[in-house]
């Protein structure tokens, strides 16, 4: 694994603990909307504080787990052993009886150890190596006891020991750096609160983000501006000036920024780049969750993203300049502007408001006039492309199954075998590692029928396909092993294969209204609340959701059993009416290779509405670490005109909940 990848796989990791901070946000932000000085109120804001304080520790045990193979729990409680070694040792309590002198006389960098999630990182990075390196040793029949994974804690106890020891004569040098570091920042005051803002939005496609926002948020460098906000100990009006400018940004600036996009569309791409700028928009302006709709117009127009990242620092500037401030434990949405209100900390946060319809105006017409003046393929403006031209029109034959057909029209597009070292895919697009994604041709891919390529780096590229990307992959694999040829040959019948035939209904049909059906007996929540950035942000296309309580998983239509993953987490139904309708069981859930699933129906079973398909164990998931919520999402959103689901509730499985208009 190389660096970036390395790095981007921490900021994936940290999602995990930065995850637990909603429930710090809900109870201090009630508390102190109830009166942080009555017993309710004070109980409220106890609760909060006793997440926020243990922050570290959860960072440890976050990326323990996260950054470990197969995201054992064996790592995450070694991650909780290397952490509390060195938080207990170094304490200057413990510190000045170990030296043979007064607390007072201990070094003070020590004081900032407690809860310092610099440390929580080191330990949890630590954990998570110790455990992929050892967790399969296999020590003499004396102490086989130990062997595998439970002799990873005992390491990390070991390791840690030595890494305090280090940590001694090191720590009050590194501990220095980074507050002159973060203070020769702050020293610059709204400059240097705009400077952050800046690279804060520049490091987001690499994960680095999450570094930075670690020395100003947390308590690395003395700064803590999100645990002092939360907390209610830091300076009004001067505490919060690096999360206020954020608000106004991600309610009013990114969304004014993809109705400039939607306007400069072109005419016969203005409903998709509609549907993709409202779902990326709602998303970032109520959770503050961005990565939806950035990622949209991030590396097919990145100047527009720099441009993205000027405003970002201008916002934040600003709103330190006039003092006007305001917190969030999540990101800076509609929810945490609201909760924020009644902190005490919070000056003047109405004016955010203010700010944030000037930004959608700078946003708008500073979005407008560059994807005008520099002709910016944003979403909707790409290049039309033939289904077929001098370069793919040999690729396919006339007889080939869609699959095989589409699979080599990709295959010819990525340069053949010869640029290839790694394929693989998930529920909806194929993950590869080539030599080199400059030799790729972007717009052939398209051709093929595929929605977006998404190229990460020099190597890595992601093709979204869809839910039938097993089928493409399956023969995107025979091409690969030479079972059939990457050219079609002229009169061979090549139709065998899995793929099942589906409706594709044209675009003068008819008007169709279905009822959708519970998947499972549970509470039906919105879409857009699910704890998964693509399926909230409604990337894959629009339905609801379920968090279920019981194991049965049904078919929401009447339709057509078109797939099941592999791992079988995820089913695909399509209507005779043409929706293509996805059922995805949890989030991740992909990762537990099938174990909690067993399949009730074949692949081609014509399906009744609230027929049972998977019977999944509901609990198995939860217990693993992942979220149950099973989403149900139309993904063929070109031939809907109208999703419309009841309000959140209780259900019974086959209980009707939505209605979905189409053509």
């Amino acid at each position: 694994m190389n660096m970036k990848d390395y790095f981007q796989r921490i900021g994936r990791s940290l999602m995990l603990p930065v995850a637990t901070l909603p429930a710090a946000a809900l109870l201090i932000g009630i508390g102190n909307w109830i009166g942080g000085k009555t017993t309710v109120g004070v109980f409220l804001v106890n609760g909060g504080t006793a997440i926020l304080d243990n922050l570290a520790l959860l960072f440890a045990i976050g990326l323990a787990l996260g950054m470990s193979e197969r995201q054992d729990g064996a790592a995450a409680v070694a991650g909780l052993v290397a952490y509390i070694v060195p938080d207990y040792m170094l304490n200057p309590t413990q510190l000045a009886t170990l030296l043979h002198m007064k607390v007072s006389a201990v070094n003070p960098a020590f004081t900032a150890i407690h809860n310092n999630v610099l440390i929580g990182i080191i330990a949890g990075l630590i954990a998570a190596a110790l455990y992929n390196r050892f967790h399969e040793t296999k020590l003499p029949m004396a102490l086989s006891f130990f062997s595998g994974k439970r002799c990873v804690p005992i390491l990390a106890a070991v390791t840690m020991l030595a890494v305090t020891l280090v940590m001694l004569f090191v720590w009050p040098a590194v501990y220095g750096a980074l507050v002159l570091f973060g203070t020769s920042i702050a020293k610059l005051g709204w400059v240097g609160a705009g400077l952050y803002g800046f690279f804060n939005r520049l490091l987001i496609p690499t994960g680095l983000h999450h570094a930075l926002n670690a020395v100003f948020w947390f308590n690395v460098a003395g700064i803590n501006d999100m645990g002092k906000w939360l907390a209610g100990t830091g300076v009004k009006g001067v505490t919060g000036m690096y999360m206020a400018g954020f608000f106004p940004v991600m309610m009013f600036g990114l969304p004014a920024g993809a109705y400039a996009i939607y306007r400069n569309a072109k005419p016969q791409n203005k409903k998709k780049t509609g549907s993709l700028m409202l779902a990326g928009a709602f998303a970032s302006f109520f959770t503050g969750v961005s990565e939806p709709l950035e990622f949209s117009f991030m590396f097919v127009a990145w100047p527009l993203y720099v441009l993205h990242a000027i405003f970002t620092g201008l916002s934040l500037a600003f709103a330190a300049a006039m003092h006007w401030t305001a917190g969030f434990s999540f990101s800076a949405g509609f929810v945490d502007f609201l909760l924020s209100t009644r902190m005490p900390l919070a000056h003047l946060p109405l004016m955010l408001l203010v700010q944030g319809i000037v930004m959608a105006g700078i946003y708008y017409f500073g979005f407008d006039f560059a994807i005008k003046r520099f002709d910016l393929k944003t979403p909707g403006r790409e290049d039309d492309v033939a289904l077929a031209d001098d370069n793919t029109a040999d690729v396919a034959g006339a007889t080939d199954d869609k699959y095989l057909r589409q699979g080599r029209r990709i295959w010819a597009a990525v340069g053949g075998k010869d640029n290839i070292q790694q394929m693989g895919n998930c529920t909806t697009r194929l993950r590869w590692k080539l030599n080199d994604t400059g030799k790729i041709d972007q717009p052939a891919i398209k051709a093929a029928g595929v929605p977006a390529v998404n190229v990460l780096d020099k190597h890595n590229v992601q093709i979204i396909v869809g839910t039938e990307v097993q089928f493409v992959e399956d023969a995107l694999e025979s091409i690969y092993r030479g079972e059939v040829p990457a050219v079609a040959t002229a009169g061979v019948d090549e139709t065998a294969g899995n793929a099942v035939d589906v409706f594709t209904p044209t675009d003068d049909a008819e008007t169709t209204t279905t009822t959708f059906a519970a998947v499972a007996t549970g509470r039906l929540v919105k879409l857009s609340d699910v704890a998964d950035d693509t399926f909230a942000g409604k990337v894959l296309g629009d339905g609801y959701a379920v968090e279920p309580s019981a194991n049965t998983i049904v078919s929401p239509v009447a339709g057509k059993l078109t797939m099941v993953f592999p791992t079988k987490h995820a089913f695909g139904v399509t209507t005779a009416s043409g929706l293509e309708i996805l059922v995805h069981v949890g989030i991740n859930t992909v990762e537990l290779d099938g174990k909690p699933f067993e399949v009730l129906a074949t692949v081609g079973d014509e399906l009744t509405a609230g027929q049972p398909v998977l019977d999944a164990d509901i609990q198995a998931i939860r217990d693993a670490g992942k979220h149950a919520t099973t989403m149900v999402v139309v993904t063929n959103m070109d031939h809907v005109d109208d999703v419309q689901v009841d309000a959140v509730k209780n259900v019974d499985a086959g209980d009707d909940v939505a209605v979905v208009k189409g053509h």
